[in-house]
């Protein structure tokens, strides 16, 4: 068996990159060797800041022949009188072979010439050699470029290349690279340690780069970083401040991980944490420290009851240099500390009534007016919310307040340095002020989820404003005619509409959505010139891209794709999915836990059947009763009067909307799996196509009824 290694040499990568290259270059892999049926044991990527690393094992040493089977003209044509025609001369001729090597077989569509030609397996040698180069090049990211007078555009520049098989070089070079890269068995250790590291068994390749100061195996690095994260936090009693997000930058930005321990002033504990963990995580990729004891208060104006005066730094740095690297953090803290605080206190030194009124010379958006505007029409939607959903007086003397100062901190000095803490800082100084506290943290909570998995708005106050918030945003851009396209989402309208979904399912109140963007696209268009588009039409846009979003949240939810058609999909109607976004979800569930029961399949074989049917009545989608529209008297069969007395007891459970009503219906559903296939197979069944026009269309509209009530719970047809 054969083992392969190519290293691919660079200046520092993006950590994104350099994360996001490892899947990427092994799908290329994986997806070449499957075209071409090469057999291995493994394939594994990895990458640093300074390299992307390719190991294969178990290759075959050479690839097996191949024997290639091709389907020619028909016999009769190929041959007459057992002579070859010019069909059967031109087809041997193109792939060079005799006429005697041309088969007769049998098909099903009769008599066919066909060919062997056997194929021969290529050298492993001689597929990298052509293919490696195609892989690199195959490789996307963002921000690729050039450099010196090269074609051959990367994340940063190639430097080197090791490509190795059975320890043997292979001398691949890169078409475009300036000057050209031709591989060898030369790689590069750390810049601090070793220059040129030879490479002469794959074996011991990783040993190798250890040894030299780079731990080329991501995964290990990554759990290096996370073990010496928390061997420190439990020796000095502390929690680190590390999410997922920042544990994965840290390990695409060094390639040997030693930790740094950097302490600051605790004079600086008088920041609000947020601004201390923004400058710390997000500015200069340290790890805050927490006190472990500490619970979180999202008002907090300082940090002396949540933080602890140091941080964590993760450094390249040889372990000699650590006294020098700590200082030089710590000086680099004490900067941006000092910015900070100097934001902070000439925020404090002005209200947010004086805030607020600065948002009139502050544009929104061509088109859509100053923030001041936008801020008008997040408050006319408030007071919309209000009525829709009967609050007190107090809720909405609250929800009028937190929208009308939602985005006075747009105008602060520390969310001009940092925009991350919009919304945060907002919610600081309204409570410094002496604004209620519901209101402070509705502000602080607007901007939430920031994903669909992300924590929700915890007060009712704070749900409502991120409604409006985004719905604002939603209505005002779609009005200028933005709607995303593709991957395309500057605004990012999917994440708004997606939390405009989440935050409603997660409420004690029933919301119409479907009314309030009925009324609000009739307002929108009265006060915003910017577009030629009408209402309705506004409107619609907007119904169908809120269906898109529930069907992403559904499949996010795990919800399978053809339930989530049966409950949201382009054969409901948007109205109806619209007034209570929360009864699609609740319906979804019930049919996945009936599916994953095994009581699905019966109920869907048979409803299937009725809908399609049902197609051929003309009674609307709308009506659920058999009153005028079904005529005992034309009844033939006794299977006819059962099916009847099914639609009667299922109609109470449709019109009226009681909770477990469609526990209730799937129960009636599947004890009418019976009655079903006695009216459609048994001995007293029917035949729906009657000759009788009346008859059939008596018994269509039966079906119709049927169907209509089944649609309450999930269009069947919809379901695989």
């Amino acid at each position: 068996m054969s083992n392969f290694l190519l290293e691919i040499g660079t200046e520092e990568l993006p950590a994104d990159f350099a994360r996001l290259v490892v899947p990427q270059l092994k799908d290329l892999v994986e997806t070449d060797f499957r075209k071409k049926s090469i057999r291995y044991k493994e394939i594994s990527c990895s990458s640093t800041p300074r390299r992307i690393s390719l190991c294969i094992s178990g290759l075959p040493i050479k690839l097996e022949d191949q024997v290639q089977e091709i389907k020619g003209p028909p016999y009769e044509q190929a041959f007459k009188n057992e002579l070859a025609t010019p069909a059967a001369i031109g087809f041997a001729r193109r792939y060079g072979a005799s006429i005697d090597q041309l088969q007769k077989k049998q098909t099903n569509k009769g008599a066919f010439v066909f060919l062997s030609i056997t194929k021969k397996g290529q050298s492993l040698s001689a597929i990298f050699l052509n293919d490696v180069p195609k892989w690199i090049e195959g490789l996307q990211g963002k921000r690729f470029m050039k450099w010196a007078r090269g074609s051959l555009r990367f994340s940063r520049p190639i430097r080197w290349m090791v490509c190795l098989l059975n320890d043997e070089v292979l001398p691949v070079q890169l078409p475009g690279s300036d000057s050209l890269i031709t591989a060898s068995n030369i790689s590069k250790g750390n810049r601090l340690i070793i220059d040129s590291l030879p490479i002469n068994k794959i074996e011991h390749y990783v040993d190798l780069m250890k040894q030299s100061g780079v731990y080329v195996n991501r995964d290990s690095r990554k759990q290096l970083i996370n073990n010496l994260v928390k061997k420190i936090c439990k020796n000095s009693n502390t929690f680190a401040d590390m999410p997922d997000n920042l544990l994965d930058e840290l390990t695409d930005l060094v390639e040997a991980p030693t930790l740094v321990k950097c302490n600051f002033s605790d004079s600086y504990l008088s920041l609000p944490p947020e601004v201390l963990s923004t400058v710390m995580r997000v500015h200069q990729r340290y790890i805050p420290l927490k006190i472990s004891s500490s619970e979180f208060d999202p008002l907090a104006l300082n940090s002396s009851k949540i933080l602890v005066p140091a941080f964590l730094c993760i450094t390249n740095g040889l372990p000699g240099s650590i006294n020098i690297i700590r200082k030089g953090n710590e000086k680099v803290i004490k900067a941006r500390f000092s910015d900070a605080r100097y934001f902070f206190d000439s925020d404090k030194a002005i209200s947010c009534s004086t805030r607020n009124e600065k948002l009139s010379k502050v544009i929104f958006s061509e088109g859509l007016g100053t923030l001041t505007e936008r801020v008008e029409r997040i408050v006319w939607l408030s007071k919309q919310i209000i009525e829709l959903l009967h609050l007190t007086e107090s809720q909405s003397r609250k929800l009028i307040t937190s929208a009308s100062y939602s985005k006075n901190d747009l105008v602060s000095s520390m969310v001009s340095e940092f925009p991350e803490l919009q919304g945060i800082m907002g919610a600081k100084y309204l409570y410094q002020d002496g604004f209620d506290k519901d209101i402070s943290l509705a502000v602080l909570e607007q901007y939430m989820p920031k994903s669909t998995s992300s924590k929700l708005p915890s007060s009712l106050i704070g749900s409502l404003l991120a409604i409006t918030d985004k719905l604002e945003l939603l209505l005002s851009i779609f009005s200028k005619g933005l709607i995303p396209t593709g991957s395309s989402d500057p605004y990012a309208l999917r994440r708004a509409a997606n939390g405009i979904i989440l935050i409603i399912n997660s409420i004690n109140h029933s919301f119409d959505l479907n009314k309030l963007l009925l009324i609000s696209s009739k307002y929108w268009l009265s006060i915003l010139p910017i577009t030629k588009k009408d209402s309705q039409k506004l409107f619609n846009e907007l119904q169908e891209f809120f269906r898109t979003r529930i069907l992403f949240i559904l499949e996010e939810k795990g919800i399978d794709n053809d339930i989530a058609q049966a409950v949201a999909g382009s054969s409901i109607n948007p109205n109806r999915l619209l007034e209570n976004p929360k009864d699609v979800f609740y319906r979804a569930r019930l049919l996945n836990q009936l599916r994953t029961a095994g009581k699905l399949k019966t109920v869907q074989l048979v409803f299937s059947r009725v809908v399609n049917l049902a197609s051929e009545s003309t009674i609307s989608k709308d009506l659920y009763s058999s009153n005028l529209v079904i005529k005992e008297s034309l009844f033939e069969k006794e299977s006819e009067f059962n099916v009847l007395k099914l639609i009667d007891k299922i109609e109470p459970i449709v019109i009226n909307n009681y909770a477990n009503r469609y526990e209730s219906l799937v129960e009636i559903l599947l004890s009418a799996v019976e009655i079903l296939n006695e009216f459609f197979d048994g001995d007293t069944s029917v035949m729906v196509m009657s000759k009788d026009i009346k008859i059939r269309k008596n018994r269509l509209n039966l079906l119709a009824i049927l169907r209509n009530q089944s649609l309450i719970l999930a269009d069947f047809n919809c379901l695989k």
